[in-house]
Protein backbone atom coordinates (compact mmCIF):
# COMPACT_ATOMS: atom_id res chain seq x y z
CA UNK A 1 0.00 0.00 0.00
CA UNK A 2 2.93 2.18 0.73
CA UNK A 3 4.35 1.85 -2.44
CA UNK A 4 1.50 2.37 -4.46
CA UNK A 5 0.89 5.58 -2.29
CA UNK A 6 4.33 6.78 -3.05
CA UNK A 7 4.25 5.88 -6.72
CA UNK A 8 1.32 8.09 -7.32
CA UNK A 9 2.70 10.62 -5.00
CA UNK A 10 5.74 10.91 -7.25
CA UNK A 11 3.62 10.83 -11.09
CA UNK A 12 1.34 13.81 -9.31
CA UNK A 13 4.21 15.48 -8.30
CA UNK A 14 5.64 14.96 -11.60
CA UNK A 15 2.65 16.25 -13.62
CA UNK A 16 2.32 19.24 -11.00
CA UNK A 17 5.96 20.89 -11.64
CA UNK A 18 5.28 20.04 -15.36
CA UNK A 19 2.82 22.25 -15.60
CA UNK A 20 4.57 25.34 -15.00
CA UNK A 21 6.93 24.66 -17.25
CA UNK A 22 4.45 24.03 -20.15
CA UNK A 23 2.61 27.02 -19.37
CA UNK A 24 5.37 29.36 -20.40
CA UNK A 25 3.94 30.36 -23.71
CA UNK A 26 3.37 33.96 -24.55
CA UNK A 27 -0.42 33.84 -24.82
CA UNK A 28 -2.22 34.39 -22.10
CA UNK A 29 -5.29 32.61 -22.22
CA UNK A 30 -3.52 29.22 -22.82
CA UNK A 31 -1.36 30.36 -19.45
CA UNK A 32 -4.48 30.66 -17.50
CA UNK A 33 -6.08 27.59 -18.62
CA UNK A 34 -3.07 25.94 -17.23
CA UNK A 35 -3.16 27.91 -14.03
CA UNK A 36 -6.98 26.46 -13.65
CA UNK A 37 -5.93 23.23 -14.41
CA UNK A 38 -2.94 23.53 -12.03
CA UNK A 39 -5.75 24.88 -8.69
CA UNK A 40 -7.96 21.87 -9.56
CA UNK A 41 -5.17 19.15 -8.87
CA UNK A 42 -4.30 21.57 -5.85
CA UNK A 43 -7.44 21.38 -4.73
CA UNK A 44 -8.01 17.65 -4.95
CA UNK A 45 -4.74 16.73 -3.15
CA UNK A 46 -5.48 18.87 -0.57
CA UNK A 47 -8.88 17.38 -0.04
CA UNK A 48 -7.74 13.47 -0.19
CA UNK A 49 -4.86 14.57 2.22
CA UNK A 50 -7.19 15.84 4.33
CA UNK A 51 -9.79 12.98 4.51
CA UNK A 52 -7.13 10.50 5.03
CA UNK A 53 -5.61 12.72 8.19
CA UNK A 54 -9.00 13.12 9.62
CA UNK A 55 -10.05 9.07 8.67
CA UNK A 56 -6.69 8.32 10.81
CA UNK A 57 -7.02 10.60 13.79
CA UNK A 58 -11.02 9.92 14.66
CA UNK A 59 -9.68 6.29 14.01
CA UNK A 60 -7.07 6.77 16.77
CA UNK A 61 -9.48 8.75 18.91
CA UNK A 62 -12.10 6.14 18.87
CA UNK A 63 -9.35 3.24 19.59
CA UNK A 64 -8.25 5.72 22.58
CA UNK A 65 -12.03 5.91 23.68
CA UNK A 66 -12.41 2.00 24.00
CA UNK A 67 -9.58 1.38 25.48
CA UNK A 68 -10.16 4.09 28.10
CA UNK A 69 -13.32 5.77 28.28
CA UNK A 70 -12.85 7.53 31.46
CA UNK A 71 -10.91 9.98 29.49
CA UNK A 72 -13.07 10.86 27.43
CA UNK A 73 -13.58 14.93 27.52
CA UNK A 74 -9.17 15.07 26.93
CA UNK A 75 -9.45 12.95 24.23
CA UNK A 76 -12.38 14.40 22.25
CA UNK A 77 -10.94 17.94 23.22
CA UNK A 78 -7.58 17.05 21.13
CA UNK A 79 -9.46 14.97 18.58
CA UNK A 80 -11.30 18.47 17.77
CA UNK A 81 -8.14 20.74 17.91
CA UNK A 82 -6.38 17.93 15.70
CA UNK A 83 -9.61 18.05 13.46
CA UNK A 84 -9.66 21.57 13.09
CA UNK A 85 -5.77 21.84 12.12
CA UNK A 86 -6.06 19.12 9.88
CA UNK A 87 -9.39 21.03 7.64
CA UNK A 88 -7.38 24.64 7.81
CA UNK A 89 -4.90 22.61 5.39
CA UNK A 90 -7.89 22.76 2.94
CA UNK A 91 -9.17 25.72 3.49
CA UNK A 92 -5.51 27.61 3.37
CA UNK A 93 -5.11 25.59 -0.24
CA UNK A 94 -8.98 26.92 -1.37
CA UNK A 95 -7.78 30.61 -0.59
CA UNK A 96 -4.65 29.91 -2.66
CA UNK A 97 -6.82 28.52 -4.90
CA UNK A 98 -9.05 31.50 -5.33
CA UNK A 99 -6.14 34.09 -5.26
CA UNK A 100 -4.00 32.56 -8.05
CA UNK A 101 -7.04 31.70 -10.11
CA UNK A 102 -8.49 35.71 -10.37
CA UNK A 103 -5.24 36.96 -10.47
Amino acid sequence: MKRVFMVVFMLVLLFSTATPLLAQGSVEADTQKWVIITAGFAMALASVGCAMAQGKAIYAACEGLARNPGAAPSIRFVLLLGLVLIESLALYTLLIVFVKVTV
